[in-house]
């Protein structure tokens, strides 16, 4: 009994009663007179209070390369549910679309437009309008966000709501708005001009022009039969967000936008133009005050589309039998690029597409931000099969590669061409040269791979009969996709397509060989010796000075022959070797004024050559060539076994993936492969 107790406490102390009252407070009409005039804000129209919602997260600088001179909009990286949905590497469509936002806040026009979010299958539409449903759905329960519409008293006392969600700002006649308006904008609190353009639902208007004739014509009588009250968003509750899918041309009915008769209310009040015997719930309707979304919009008939330009143009719809009824809220659409062609091909559809602000949101054409889209899905913590280091890089590779245009510039690749994009250098481009690679590249990431192929194949692989998935297996579960894939019906894009999986290997082979490099040149004691006997042939170099053998005590020049060994490792030529060694001991000298000690880390280039000098000398002695031989003596079995414990260690792997990188290197060692990794 006393668990029972326990139990029902624990439920009751997570209860907030409070917060209940407080976003289901309700009050007069001179109440919310008073907190207009307190927090003008309460009057902003749905494009107001969206743009707002957006700014609240906050924002930087764009990190983007290509979107430097945009703002990155912290909002969408779905700060509240931890990056849940958050969208990844699209800073430069997302800020145009806050700009419209912005735009339309400020009454500059774009509050009069459809907004069409464009782009390819999978390419993150649906969850930028999602981000939006559900940011409107936080933000009308805080203080900041709060939002108020009424209720009217029946002949019978009862209270029912106005079915539009109405500000109840609109009860006000229109000769006493003015001074009103004037009033509460003299404080100077809000953040936008009060403007109300709108007027009251044919529902609201029948019970007002009711009191008005009842009262002969006495204001202050009818506002007595009002209830104010706080609008909480809620698509599940069909509160201030609407959602429309089209169906099939034959089943499509405008009342699904714009509400229809209740034939059993008829009866009761005589007539089917009386307002009380329509339901206003049509999306358009439900939507009032927020935001309505269209799903697949350009699949829509041609007669919907003519009221989406009403409702966008002249902020009104027309329901059955009663007259154009204003409406606020923000209309978003997305669809693809077939659908958008036709568009473009029909004539007729003009003002359709006049009254339409197209935003493309192509797929992600950044490698690090495609990755994070998976590792979201398949993060190490999440999953209870091990996936291999790189196998996410990999699979984001070839996503990301089958999305790029072939640059025009012979010198450059199309890998080259990613790794710019991804804030890598290549020798010869700036970041100048990047802007000119976007700007040639008119529809890149708007075709390509979507990144749900990848993540269903990276599915399929999970669910093999392995204890584990790398890179190859699906890469493997890739290749043999291509051949049903339903959105590929070009075999000359299939063939580009098993071309670009070639490339991804050969970057895959490269980052696995300097992997297993750094795992064997990863002994501190061996890298610092020889970090400190580079140091000191550069030092006697420099300075025209001899060296002093460690082990015979003579003098000897420098040894040339390490100092070249080196450096030739990171592509240093002969005739810079001079600049490159006075460069190292400018910067010792620099750092022995501030008293302190060079440190070969802090010099990354220095670093790389240093680790591959190393591996070299290595690679001999520790032989992974016998891990693919069938007898393995004991003193190469330990020197494996230690680099398979860094690698396990040091960069993810387990005990089986670790087994397949030094067999896969191991591989190319044997036909002769051994070129240090650029």
């Amino acid at each position: 009994m006393n668990q029972h107790i326990n139990l029902f406490e624990l439920i009751s102390k997570n209860l907030e009663t409070d917060r209940y009252r407080e976003l289901n407070w309700n009050g007069s009409f001179h109440d919310y007179l008073q907190i207009a005039y307190e927090n003008p804000d309460v009057l902003r129209s749905a494009f107001q209070r969206v743009f707002d919602m957006i700014c609240t997260e906050g924002s930087e600088p764009s990190s983007q390369l290509d979107a430097r001179d945009v703002s990155h909009w912290n909002f969408f990286d779905d700060p509240v549910e931890e990056g849940k949905n958050a969208v990844f590497g699209l800073d430069r469509p997302l800020h145009q679309l806050v700009s419209f936002f912005k735009s339309a806040a400020h009454g500059y026009g774009t509050e009069k437009r459809v907004l069409l979010l464009h782009g390819p299958v999978g390419s993150a539409k649906s969850t930028i309008v999602h981000l939006l449903k559900r940011g409107l759905e936080r933000y009308s329960r805080t203080p900041e966000g709060a939002l108020y519409t009424f209720q009217w008293q029946d002949e019978k006392g009862d209270w029912v709501d106005s079915p539009m969600n109405e500000d109840p700002i609109y009860l006000v006649p229109d000769e006493a708005r003015p001074e009103l308006i004037e009033s509460i904008q003299a404080t100077g609190k809000g953040k936008y001009p009060i403007q109300l353009r709108g007027s009251l639902c044919p529902f609201s208007r029948w019970y007002y022009n009711h009191y008005m004739q009842k009262y002969d014509g006495d204001w202050h009588q009818v506002i007595n039969h009002v209830r104010v009250r706080r609008v909480i968003m809620s698509e599940e509750d069909r509160v201030g967000i609407g959602t429309f899918q089209p169906k099939d041309e034959k089943n499509q009915d405008s009342t699904e936008l714009t509400g229809d008769i209740n034939y059993r209310k008829i009866a009761e009040y005589g007539s089917e133009s009386d307002p009380r015997a329509f339901n206003f719930d049509g999306e358009f309707n439900v939507a009032n005050r927020g935001i309505i979304e269209f799903i697949e919009v350009l699949k829509l008939d041609v007669a919907f589309l003519y009221d989406l330009l009403g409702a966008s143009q002249e902020q009104s719809i027309k329901p059955k039998r009663f007259a154009q009824t204003s409406i606020d809220e923000v209309i978003i659409g997305h669809t693809n690029e077939p659908e958008y062609r036709k568009l473009q091909n029909n004539e007729l559809m003009e003002a359709f597409r006049d009254r339409t602000v197209k935003i493309d949101i192509p797929y992600n054409t950044t490698l690090q931000d495609e990755v994070r889209i998976y590792r979201k899905d398949y993060a190490r913590e999440k999953m209870t099969k091990h996936i291999a280091p790189h196998t996410l890089e990999v699979c984001a590779m070839w996503a990301v590669l089958t999305r790029l245009e072939e640059p025009k510039n012979a010198q450059i690749t199309l890998a080259q061409k990613m790794g710019l994009y991804d804030g890598k250098s290549v020798s010869g481009f700036t970041e100048e040269n990047v802007k000119e690679l976007r700007d040639e590249s008119i529809r890149e990431g708007l075709e390509g791979i979507s990144p749900r192929y990848i993540q269903d194949k990276i599915s399929n692989a999970l669910v093999s009969d392995y204890d584990y998935v790398n890179p190859f297996m699906v890469l493997n579960e890739i290749d043999e996709g291509l051949k049903h894939h339903s959105l590929i019906s070009n075999d000359e894009v299939r063939s580009r397509y098993r071309e670009i999986l070639s490339v991804v290997k050969a970057e895959y082979e490269d980052i696995v060989k300097n992997e297993v490099q750094r795992a064997i040149s990863a002994d501190e004691e061996a890298i610092q010796k020889l970090a400190a006997n580079y140091i000191d042939n550069v030092k006697a170099y420099t300075q025209r000075e001899k060296v002093r053998n460690p082990y015979t005590g003579q003098s000897e020049d420098p040894d040339e022959r390490l100092l070249r060994s080196i450096e030739e490792k990171i592509d240093i030529p002969e005739s810079r070797k001079d600049d490159f060694r006075r460069e190292i001991m400018n910067y010792i000298g620099a750092l022995a004024v501030d008293q302190k000690q060079f440190d070969y880390t802090t010099n990354a280039r220095l670093q790389k050559a240093l680790e591959m000098k190393l591996f070299e000398d290595k690679k001999d002695t520790i032989k992974l060539t016998t891990l693919i031989s069938d007898v393995v003596d004991k003193d190469s079995q330990a020197k494996i076994d230690v680099v398979k414990t860094r690698l396990i260690e040091q960069f993810g792997y387990n005990e089986d993936s670790a087994t397949d990188v030094l067999n896969y290197v191991a591989s190319i060692f044997a036909r002769g492969d051994t070129k240090g990794v650029e």
